[in-house]
């Protein structure tokens, strides 16, 4: 009787907490709707959950308490989600004690399942054991001639895209970059203070990125049409990122990947529009998520074979400085991973401390010597301070009777304040961002940032809100923004550059539909969902430490890193910032399923050798 009512208690906490419907912190339920779905549903799936926990129970799994804090960062999570997607703070969290009761029942309720499921996969995992026998056609593909075979099924599956959207979509960001190559000036150069106005370029987005995607452009305009080459540069970014996924089909065989990951990780790369929609948009990320993916796998097979020769470090060094060259903040994902492999491995610290510092000098050196040489302007400091920049906006927004004047004329120096309250979006930072002055002086920044921690000790509440509200999307798996790039834009038109779309405006119309419905097909479009793709990361981290397996954290940290710089970053939920990590998702589950099975053999030694004993 006691373990019914336990059974029952956990199901209705969890059905309580994915199905209560929380609106605002004055009526906490809203009386005509107090559900997210009917009653009918309800029943359906409380009889789902008491099924699965009576299963789970019978289990008996140890649950050790590693599973319980990432369950109760899950819970948690879910609840500054829920709250910052529905009403942009944490009223619906601590609004009131009434809320605050039912927020508490909501977290136990999602402690539970979290918790159960957790502990499950990892009892799961740990005892399957997956089919390695293949069959004529598997074989053929996946043991035979898998990087080819998987390249051209690919191929096909992205080519309609590539027709269809021909020469390429050139969103705001590219579009701007080939403007700049071509001595086009552009709102850049506005950011800052130019070190020459007569060089166009500037380091906002990557120059090594500006000037291989301006040199395509200005290779199409010599050959009649710059169209033909961004087309030509769309065309070689497509078959590069393919022949990583491909490279990533050809990786499992050396990992003895079972066969059903295989599968679904060549449908998925095949069939998700996803891929095929950032293999022809010619954002830096792109690149960018090639190499960390790359350095992810050299991470992890110099820690796996131990190999520290010249050439293996010799790749890892080109990757990193890759890294780099192609993303801003590249530099931070490379200081934030790289350097725990000195730690994990002493005795080999001198080849892998040559292998960390010829990357950073050589990138120290690009743009501390040879940008200012060529007389490139660097990019504005105001990227790296959206954080507070938002803070700041929300405090004025809604702490304005507050702020003494010498503290406006302080702010107005950096952010023009009489309009700061109108400008503030609670999920992207640029409107406040483009307002920034960029004569502030450094004395002008540091009496800023005086005001900035006067104001947060004042109100830090405010501040957790507008931090929150501009990031939760990428911890919590109920939401989607700014996901693929599809639109015409007109930028290069508009400077007489004739860029366009062809006439297939039907077959463009029908991809971009499916596209969008895609991240809200229930269970597929997981798959695309950033949140889910952090959660991921992290449960991998946590069975690799339940595992014990210290060393192969260090594969994790550039995802790390790369989190972190979201959180800092200027746009909520913004796909493009994630692709390195949503696109390694089939790769880092096939080295922990590799790492996993390493264990189940140790410890199938040890049982034996004890045997023998």
């Amino acid at each position: 009787m006691k373990e019914k009512i336990l059974l029952g208690i956990n199901t209705f906490l969890t059905v309580f907490a994915f199905t209560i419907n929380l609106t605002n912190s004055q009526d906490i339920i809203d009386i005509h709707k107090p559900l997210k779905i009917s009653i009918f549903f309800i029943l359906i799936i409380s009889i789902f959950f008491y099924l699965y926990y009576t299963k789970y129970r019978k289990l008996k799994l140890k649950k050790p308490f590693i599973f319980k804090i990432l369950a109760l960062i899950y819970s948690i999570f879910m609840l500054i989600g829920n709250s910052y997607e529905t009403v942009g703070n944490y009223s619906l969290i601590l609004g009131n004690i009434y809320v605050l009761i039912i927020s508490f029942l909501m977290l136990i309720g999602y402690y539970f399942l979290f918790n159960s499921l957790i502990n499950f996969i990892y009892y799961f995992l740990k005892n399957k054991k997956f089919k390695k026998k293949d069959n004529k056609i598997t074989d053929f593909i996946f043991n035979k001639h898998p990087f080819i075979l998987s390249f051209l099924i690919m191929f096909i599956a992205y080519l309609p895209y590539l027709i269809a959207y021909f020469p390429g979509i050139l969103s705001p960001d590219p579009s701007f970059q080939i403007e700049q190559f071509l001595g086009i000036k552009t709102k850049y150069s506005d950011y800052t203070i130019m070190l020459d106005e007569n060089v166009t370029i500037t380091n906002h987005h990557p120059v090594t990125h500006t000037v291989l995607l301006g040199s395509f452009a200005k290779l199409g305009l010599k050959m009649g049409s710059i169209n033909w080459g961004i087309f030509l540069y769309t065309l070689i970014q497509t078959i590069a990122l393919i022949s990583l996924f491909s490279y990533i089909i050809l990786y499992f065989k050396k990992l003895n990947t079972p066969l059903i990951i295989r599968i679904l990780s060549l449908i998925i790369y095949s069939f998700t529009p996803v891929f095929p929609f950032y293999a022809i948009s010619p954002v830096k990320d792109v690149y960018f998520a090639i190499f960390v993916i790359l350095y992810i796998i050299r991470l992890f097979d110099l820690i796996k074979y131990q190999n520290f020769s010249l050439k293996n470090l010799s790749i890892l060094s080109i990757l990193m400085l890759l890294i780099t060259l192609f993303r801003n903040n590249g530099i931070y994902l490379i200081i934030m991973s790289f350097p725990f492999m000195l730690l994990a491995y002493p005795k080999k610290g001198s080849k892998l401390l040559i292998t960390f510092l010829i990357p950073v000098i050589c990138y120290y050196s690009f743009t501390n010597v040879l940008l200012p040489y060529l007389k490139i302007t660097p990019g504005s400091i105001r990227e790296t301070l959206s954080l507070p920049f938002q803070q700041t906006a929300r405090y004025v927004k809604y702490h304005s009777n507050e702020i003494t004047e010498e503290e406006k004329m302080v702010i107005d120096k950096v952010l023009e304040y009489d309009t700061l309250a109108t400008r503030y979006k609670t999920n992207i930072a640029d409107p406040v961002k483009n307002k920034y002055n960029k004569y502030s002086t450094d004395e002008d920044l540091n009496n800023y940032l005086k005001v900035w921690w006067i104001q947060f000790k004042k109100h830090p509440g405010t501040y957790f809100n507008a931090t929150m509200a501009n990031t939760y999307g990428y911890i919590y798996p109920d939401t989607h923004n700014w996901y693929i790039y599809h639109k015409y834009y007109s930028y290069l038109k508009d400077v007489g550059l004739d860029y366009h779309y062809n006439n297939l405006e039907n077959l463009r119309n029908g991809l971009y539909y499916y596209g969008e419905v895609f991240p809200y097909i229930p269970g597929l479009g997981m798959i695309v969902n950033i949140g889910f793709a952090t959660w991921l990361w992290m449960l991998i981290f946590t069975y690799l430490i339940k595992l014990k397996k210290y060393k192969y954290l260090i594969i994790t940290c550039p995802v790390i890193s790369i989190i972190l710089v979201c959180f800092a970053g200027p746009v909520n939920t913004y796909f493009r910032y994630t692709l390195s990590y949503v696109f390694a998702i089939p790769i880092i589950i096939a080295i922990f399923l590799n790492i996993l099975e390493g264990v189940k053999k140790d410890e199938k030694n040890r049982g034996f050798n004890t045997m023998l004993q």
